[in-house]
């Protein structure tokens, strides 16, 4: 076994360590907020999904340009990738926010405009990943993903900054003023989003292998044919 092949493995030991560290963070060593209880300790799951949604589909944009300006094809393999891993942790934000939207607003749902802005940016990448599926041709099919992935990445903005540009009842952890958490509940938000950037790493390398396996499968089952 080689030292890349290894990698991997190394990984996802490290990724399941600072996992297990910021749970025992969020649940444990941060203290319960007063007002929300403990219902707040969604926060520190929810949070650090959404920044890495965001780095996700930032890495599709990223990747996506690569490829109509090279055409090669691990970019396109790594903007596809990143765009599920996006859409997973985008699905898991709009979990927990509604979950936070119940014991917080008594509601599961309102159109807050962060909460639909982000709902408009979940939909807009589920869109990516049908043409993926519904265009037979590859070249075709890569580069009209591309097309949606690089405009699509112009929600992220509006997400970030709905809660600015709107009237809006989403809390702001973070604004122009500092930041508004007890030092242990910052060490715990900081120790999960760290957490959750291995998290992506991780299904962001092991997604990307299996897209190269496949097409290396593929393309051998071509030359037996």
């Amino acid at each position: 076994m080689t030292w890349r092949d290894r990698e991997p493995v190394a990984l996802i030991g490290l990724s399941a360590l600072t996992m297990e560290l910021a749970i025992a963070a969020a649940l444990i060593y941060a203290p319960t907020e007063r007002v929300m209880g403990p219902v707040q300790r969604i926060l520190y799951f929810h949070v650090p999904a959404a920044a890495m949604a965001f780095v996700a589909f930032g890495v599709t944009f990223g990747a996506s340009v690569v490829y109509l300006a090279t055409s090669h094809p691990v970019s396109d393999a790594v903007a596809c990738a990143a765009a599920e891993v996006g859409e997973l942790l985008a699905a898991l934000v709009l979990l927990t926010g509604m979950l936070w939207a119940r014991a917080a607003w008594n509601t599961w749902w309102t159109w807050d405009p962060r909460l639909t802005t982000m709902l408009v940016l979940w939909l807009i990448y589920a869109g990516y990943l049908l043409v993926r599926r519904s265009v037979e041709d590859e070249a075709r099919r890569a580069r009209y993903a591309a097309v949606v992935g690089i405009l699509g990445f112009a929600d992220v903005p509006i997400v970030v900054m709905s809660i600015r540009w709107w009237r809006t009842i989403h809390p702001a952890v973070f604004d122009e003023k500092g930041v508004h958490m007890e030092p242990r509940m910052l060490v715990a938000l900081l120790v999960s989003l760290v957490a959750f950037a291995l998290l992506f790493v991780l299904l962001l390398v092991v997604r990307v292998r299996l897209s190269k396996l496949r097409d290396e499968v593929e393309s051998l089952r071509r030359s037996v044919l």
